[in-house]
């Protein structure tokens, strides 16, 4: 959604911006354009691949684009070394970038047979082979269920113990075989294939997406300016609900209990929310790239 976030954060000359998730820097090039001559792209990435090539893209603006291959949650620290201390705005483009979807090699498709990888810094931290073969059968329930939202992760649960104890599961296809046998055919969705929840499951597990989320986000809104805007485009329903009650928080004033003849608790609003309803990726957007159906964009914009 590159004409909707471009037009969320209006980005002016002189000013600073996050763009938290690089990706193929799309969104990062346009933002350098708009708050030309002077303007700042600070872009955090975790995986090395697309720090590369984001470096190759940026490259004809200059000193104007400074890139982190790290966790957006470490943005705090981040801006400390390089001297920012306050920014006029940010985006998030979260989840698996299409990049890395279409990377056989990188274990997130399930369409492809490719070593359970699903880590988007390959350089540290557990892989997705590493959950499937060693957590205990009730974790394993408990990730499926909570961040796929999968009503089969008790079956999917037990069919990848038993299978583990036969012989390690070390690919993405023996997974979506063993996800595939666990649900019944009969209850397989129409649009949506059988490994899609417990592959989401485990690449969040995997790399901790709703914790950064959360942590990334309240430091983001800290570092907002008044009049800065946050844009965030979410894919699922985990994402999207820690976006929208973190908005809510921002933008929520007094607090006190009802019947009080006054506020006591001197709370005032310090953010306001400027998309009622999460805007969604137009028709001709979707025709072209159908990953964006599922995209959700809110704003907010820090008023004091």
């Amino acid at each position: 959604m590159p004409d909707e976030v471009l037009a969320a954060l209006a980005p002016r000359t002189g000013g600073v911006y996050v763009d938290g998730t690089l990706g193929g820097a799309g969104h990062a090039g346009l933002i350098l354009t708009a708050s030309a001559p002077d303007g700042i792209l600070i872009g955090f990435d975790r995986d090395a691949e697309a720090i590369a090539v984001a470096r190759e893209r940026l490259a004809p603006f200059g000193a104007r684009a400074r890139l982190f291959q790290r966790n957006f949650a470490a943005i705090t620290m981040s801006l400390a070394e390089i001297g920012v201390d306050a920014i006029d705005g940010f985006v998030l483009d979260l989840g698996v970038s299409s990049h890395q979807l279409d990377k056989d090699e990188r274990g997130f498709s399930f369409m492809h047979d490719a070593p359970l990888d699903m880590r988007m810094d390959r350089s540290s931290g557990l892989t997705a082979a590493d959950l499937v073969n060693t957590l205990p059968e009730a974790e394993l329930f408990r990730i499926i269920l909570e961040y796929g939202e999968e009503r089969w992760a008790k079956r999917v649960a037990s069919f990848i113990v038993a299978a583990r104890d036969r012989q390690p599961i070390e690919t993405t296809l023996q997974l979506v075989d063993l996800i595939k046998g666990a649900i019944p055919k009969a209850k397989w969705e129409e649009r949506l294939h059988p490994a899609t929840r417990t592959f989401q499951a485990l690449r969040i597990a995997v790399n901790e997406e709703l914790k950064s989320l959360e942590d990334g986000l309240a430091d983001l809104l800290k570092l907002l300016r008044v009049g800065g805007r946050g844009a965030v485009i979410s894919f699922h329903s985990l994402e999207d609900r820690i976006v929208k009650s973190s908005f809510r928080a921002a933008a929520t004033g007094c607090t006190c209990p009802k019947g009080l003849p006054g506020c006591v608790c001197g709370r005032v609003p310090q953010f306001k929310v400027v998309t009622g309803k999460p805007l969604r990726a137009g028709a001709e957007e979707v025709a072209g790239n159908p990953r964006s159906r599922s995209a959700r964009l809110r704003v907010v914009e820090k008023i004091i």
